[in-house]
């Protein structure tokens, strides 16, 4: 566990000047490119001159570029992200309020990405070139081939105009008690098993729409993985020596997961950031639609909030993914 422990602290410093970039990145965009950043944050020209100036002493526009970023990352620090001039709340007020959401939408989506996504991996690469590998490799080459509004859209048809068994658009019932604006987690810790349940159907279109693309991906992938690891040496010698398959395949699956959990970081971290069209198609109050409108009204502020929790969120589902490496695979920790 000692070496794990450097292990973290080693990838934490290198991941600082990453996070620093993503901050540089950000506050280029937002206060060196436009020529007056306090008019587009007050609302362009409808901006009150009154408010133009209020905003250029707040955010010290007038000071030296380096004196501006100093200010810039205090705020990020202490959690001043702008304030919106569409909603007139703080931006990551807004955040708060719109990003759980996604987070549910992602963790189930990635959930029905490994259950589907693995096996389905696996099983092709056992049973290669029959037509069980042949049917995989349809679903992968749908899954990155058919336009995710199309079959949103589709989904909604069957299964809610047609069928009428799952709802079209929109979050379910909200639980008495909000404790991580999670309904589904929320909902089971008021031990409310039908706000539970109604909230899981509401989950069910919107996460299999988002899912189906990463599923064939994932499923590329494995099968992929796997097949390379079927044919390496130690296996031929572990299976002639006669060990159990079970603990084979247990070899097999543990050296084959490595680039799994690549794709599964990267995954995640697209998810995470908002899926702006899934989102839409659904109405499915998340980042992706807070996104949307923001750019509609061009608020400005909250473009850059959302732009700026993006970069973040990946380089944090990277550090994660990295620990996770470490922890499959002692040699990467050295």
């Amino acid at each position: 566990m000692t070496e794990f422990k450097y292990y973290v602290i080693r990838r934490l410093i290198t991941f600082l000047p990453t996070i620093i970039g993503v901050t540089l990145l950000t506050f280029v965009i937002a206060r060196v490119i436009p020529a007056n950043p306090a008019r587009l944050w007050a609302g362009g020209v409808k901006a009150k001159p009154e408010v133009i100036e209020m905003l250029e002493k707040k955010y010290h526009l007038n000071e030296p570029v380096i004196v501006q970023y100093f200010y810039y990352l205090k705020d990020i620090l202490t959690g001043d992200w702008g304030l919106s001039p569409v909603t007139h709340r703080s931006i990551l007020a807004d955040i708060k309020t719109y990003f759980p959401a996604t987070v549910e939408l992602a963790i189930f989506s990635l959930l029905l990405v490994m259950i589907i996504g693995i096996p389905l991996g696996i099983i092709s690469a056992l049973k290669k070139d029959t037509w069980i590998d042949h049917v995989v490799r349809v679903i992968a080459i749908s899954g990155a081939s058919v336009p995710v509004f199309w079959l949103g859209i589709l989904l909604q048809w069957i299964f809610y105009y047609h069928m009428g068994i799952l709802p079209a658009t929109g979050r379910g019932i909200a639980p008495s008690k909000t404790f991580t604006g999670l309904y589904l987690l929320d909902s089971l810790l008021c031990g409310e098993i039908d706000v539970f349940l109604d909230n899981l159907r509401h989950l069910v279109l919107p996460g299999l729409t988002l899912a189906y693309p990463s599923i064939g991906l994932v499923a590329r992938i494995t099968r992929g993985s796997m097949l390379d690891v079927l044919s390496a040496e130690y296996i031929d010698y572990a299976q002639v020596r006669g060990l159990k398959p079970s603990f084979v395949f247990k070899h097999i699956l543990k050296n084959a997961s490595i680039p799994i959990i690549t794709i599964l970081g990267l995954i995640f971290g697209w998810l995470l950031s908002g899926a702006v069209i899934t989102e839409t198609v659904f109405s499915w109050p998340g980042i992706g639609t807070y996104a949307v409108g923001s750019i509609t009204n061009m608020d400005y502020p909250a473009i850059m909030g959302v732009t700026l929790l993006i970069g973040l969120v990946y380089v944090f589902v990277n550090f994660i993914v990295d620990l996770i490496y470490a922890l499959i695979d002692p040699r990467i920790r050295l």
